[in-house]
C-alpha cells in the first residue's frame, strides 16, 4: 500500500472520527436543553413545548408512511381524534390511569389502521390519498351523533382532570440567574407532563428508528422506489403496505391520547379537516423522508399559527401561507433537507481546500 492511500485513509478515518465527536457532542448539548428548558420557562410555555412533542409523534407516524412505505395520508387527524377519545373516555368513565390509556389509544388505532389500511392494498398515491381524506371529513361528524354523544359528549366533548406529579424534587425553589432570569426547579403538573412526554417521544424515535434500519425498513424503501424489482425479489407487497398503515395510525393515535391528557379536553371540533393538513404540512416542512424532520414539523404546526397571528390579527392566515410558501421555495427538500445540502456543501470545500 503506498504513502498516498495510507495518508488517504488516515484522513478518511480522522473525519469520520472528528464527524461521530460532533455529532455526539450536539447530542449531549440537545438533551441537557431539553432537561433544562422547562425549568427556565413558564407553565404556559411549557405546554407548548410539551404539544410540540405529541405533533412530533404524530408527524413521525406521518413520515413513516409516506416518506418510507411511500403512501400518502390526507386523514391522520381522525387516527389522532381516535387517540384522543380514547384516552378521555379511559380516564372520564372507566378511571383508568392516564399512563395506562396510552397503550390502550395505541392499540386501537393499530388495529383501525389495519381496517383501513386494507383498501391500500388496491389504492394507490391520490386515490388512497382521497380515501383517507374521506375518513377525516366524517369522524369528527360521527363523534357528534346522538347515538356516540353519551361516550363521547357530543359537541360539548370530554373535559379530564391533569395529572398530577408522583413525586417532588429535592432542593425544589427558585433560584435568581444573571440577566433577571430565574431557574424555577419545581416539579409542575405541565412539567411533569413535559418530562413524561418526552421520555415517551425518545422511546419511540429509537424504536423507528431501530425499526427503519431493519429489513423491514429496507423492504418498505425498495418497495417505494422499486415496487416491481422488490416484488420479483420475494417482498411481501401486501403484508408490508398494510403493516406499515397501521404502524403509522398506532403512533399517530397514541400522540392523540397524549394531546388530550396535556390539553385536558376533547372535542369534535378540535379534529377538523385543518388538524390533518397541518400534519402534512408538519411533515413536509420537516422533511417527509427523514425522521428528525418531525421534530421540525412539529415546531412549525405549534408556533407558525402564533407567530402569524403576532404579525398580522387581521389576515393571519396570508401570514401563514406566506411563511409556508417562502419555506418550500427556500427548502424544498424541508429544514433536515437543507441541513443535510448546508452539510455536504461544507464538507466539500473543506476537502477541496486539504
Amino acid at each position: 500500500m503506498s504513502s498516498t492511500m495510507i495518508s488517504d485513509f488516515g484522513a478518511t478515518a480522522s473525519r469520520r472520527s472528528r464527524s461521530q465527536t460532533l455529532r455526539w457532542t450536539l447530542i449531549a448539548i440537545g438533551a441537557v436543553a431539553l432537561i433544562l428548558a422547562p425549568f427556565l420557562a413558564k407553565n404556559f410555555t411549557v405546554f407548548q413545548f410539551t404539544l410540540c412533542i405529541t405533533y412530533a409523534i404524530a408527524i413521525l407516524g406521518l413520515n413513516y408512511l409516506m416518506g418510507y412505505a411511500g403512501q400518502v395520508s390526507l386523514g391522520h387527524g381522525a387516527f389522532y381524534a381516535v387517540g384522543a377519545y380514547t384516552a378521555a373516555i379511559l380516564i372520564k368513565f372507566a378511571g383508568v390511569p392516564y399512563y395506562l390509556t396510552l397503550p390502550a389509544a395505541a392499540g386501537l388505532s393499530f388495529v383501525i389502521g389495519l381496517f383501513i389500511g386494507l383498501p391500500a392494498l388496491r389504492l394507490a398515491g391520490h386515490y388512497l390519498a382521497l380515501t383517507t381524506l374521506a375518513l377525516a371529513i366524517a369522524l369528527p361528524q360521527l363523534l357528534r351523533h346522538d347515538l356516540l354523544a353519551p361516550l363521547t359528549g357530543g359537541v360539548q366533548g370530554i373535559v379530564i382532570s391533569k395529572p398530577q406529579p408522583p413525586f417532588s424534587l429535592p432542593f425544589e425553589g427558585r433560584y435568581p440567574l444573571p440577566f433577571g432570569m430565574v431557574f424555577d426547579f419545581r416539579l409542575t403538573a405541565d412539567r411533569w407532563l413535559y418530562f413524561f412526554c418526552l421520555a415517551i417521544a425518545v422511546l419511540t424515535f429509537i424504536l423507528i428508528i431501530r425499526l427503519l434500519r431493519s429489513r423491514i425498513g429496507l423492504a418498505l424503501e425498495a418497495l417505494r422506489d422499486h415496487p416491481v424489482a422488490a416484488r420479483s425479489m420475494g417482498i411481501n407487497l401486501a403484508y408490508h403496505k398494510t403493516v406499515s398503515f397501521a404502524i403509522s395510525a398506532m403512533l399517530t393515535g397514541m400522540a392523540g391520547a397524549m394531546g388530550a391528557i396535556v390539553i385536558q379536553f376533547v372535542a369534535p371540533d378540535s379534529f377538523t379537516l385543518l388538524l390533518s393538513i397541518s400534519l402534512v404540512v408538519g411533515s413536509v416542512f420537516g422533511g417527509v423522508t427523514t425522521i428528525w424532520g418531525a421534530v421540525f414539523g412539529a415546531m412549525f404546526v405549534q408556533f407558525t399559527p402564533n407567530i402569524a397571528g403576532d404579525i398580522s390579527q387581521s389576515a393571519p392566515w396570508a401570514v401563514y401561507g406566506f411563511i409556508l410558501i417562502a419555506a418550500m421555495f427556500f427548502m424544498p427538500d424541508g429544514v433536515v433537507g437543507l441541513f443535510t445540502r448546508m452539510r455536504e456543501r461544507f464538507m466539500s470545500r473543506r476537502g477541496a481546500r486539504a
